[in-house]
């Protein structure tokens, strides 16, 4: 039987393994995806320590990835009924076996929150088959929800947006951004880079973004961010004290916490004008409780607080959309950082980990033939 490489996380706290598996038979509706780059994000890292509920190790990990179709069998089409064929370039919906007939599915309109939901990458373990990215080949299974590359959007470009693309865009769309508004953003990762880009499409007057280091800093005020805060040389009231004036001193129209730090919470909250918007994206893993006073931070205020989980296909759908439209404007290519071979999986998470990159693509070319 046919084998390919892939790369596993073998149990929580490592170690990260080369490990042959075999290809899948393809059922009626399935598609065989040649990998051509799966990114390494936070969550990646989240997998590594188990710090996520729920995950069947070993694991391949890489939830968002793009390909080139070597097989599909039978009839598989996109939203507009257009067949795919062999050769297509394309991208897909990571999460998997929403039910489509739960309450969260039929009538709270959040397919995010279906208990059936599962997810490439995360909640499908290698003993599943070739469901996670970090791999040559990924077995799309039948219902898998696929998007084909615009001309104009390499898959470079499309893996350099990854999955910080739509969380970004379902946290935009959470936000409800008017023209003219001011957005503050914590957090420049992916996740806070793409909510930039976004912010200002969505209308956004000025964007102001708190993070580091700053490598990633100036990547956000070359995406057109009006000013950058280094946390590494500011305080909380520091940086509170900044967007307050650079609002006439009420604070920004909108918040956006893409971060994953709790004690920015409260931070975020400060910064935020009365009755604005303070949206929390970034806290996807649990790493403790923030210092919330009721009465200060939210009645008092205001303050129309809201979470954003995950993102389903329309965020993607949009988002590519507008890749294709803006990506003359905006160089998504240049987050970025750094391409990794399977071998060098474990140096990729090491070094997301660690902020030495804004981010880490796996392309399971390098060092094969």
């Amino acid at each position: 039987m046919e084998t390919c490489t892939t790369a596993q996380i073998v149990r929580p706290g490592g170690p990260v393994e080369l490990r042959q598996m075999p290809l899948p038979d393809i059922e009626r509706g399935g598609v065989l995806l040649k990998t051509l780059y799966s990114e390494v994000c936070g969550t990646d890292c989240h997998l590594l320590h188990g710090k996520l509920e729920g995950v069947p190790y070993p694991l391949i990990p890489g939830h968002v990835s793009v390909g080139e179709i070597a097989i599909v069998r039978g009839s598989v089409r996109d939203v507009d009924g257009i067949p795919f064929a062999v050769g297509d370039q394309v991208a897909f919906l990571d999460v998997h076996e929403t039910c489509g007939t739960c309450w969260y599915c039929t009538v709270g309109k959040a397919t995010t929150r279906c208990p059936s939901r599962r997810v490439y990458g995360i909640t499908y373990g290698a003993a599943d088959g070739l469901l996670g990215g970090w791999s040559e080949f990924i077995y799309l299974k039948p219902g898998v929800r696929l998007l084909r590359l615009p001309e104009n959007v390499s898959p470079l470009s499309y893996i350099a947006g990854g999955c910080g693309m739509p969380t970004a865009f379902h946290a935009i769309e959470r936000a409800e951004i008017q023209m003219g508004d001011t957005v503050a953003i914590q957090g420049s990762g992916p996740v806070g880079l793409n909510a930039a880009i976004f912010a200002q499409l969505a209308g956004a007057a000025k964007v102001i973004v708190t993070g580091s280091p700053s490598l990633r800093l100036e990547l956000a005020s070359r995406y057109g961010a009006d000013e950058v805060i280094d946390i590494a040389h500011t305080s909380a009231e520091e940086r509170i004290s900044r967007v307050r004036q650079l609002t006439g001193g009420r604070g920004a129209d909108v918040t956006i916490e893409a971060c994953g730090h709790p004690a920015a919470i409260t931070e975020g909250m400060e910064m935020t004008r009365d009755a604005g918007r303070y949206v929390i994206v970034g806290q996807y893993t649990d790493n403790g409780p923030a210092q919330v006073n009721p009465h200060l931070h939210i009645n008092r205020k205001h303050l129309d607080v809201r979470g954003c989980w995950g993102c389903d296909f329309s965020h993607i759908y949009r988002g590519l959309s507008l890749m294709s439209r803006w990506g003359n404007h905006f160089d998504w290519q240049a987050m970025i950082t750094r391409s990794y071979g399977l071998a060098d999986a474990a140096l990729a998470l090491e070094d997301v980990a660690q902020l030495k990159v804004i981010k880490a693509v796996i392309n399971p070319s390098f060092g094969v033939g």
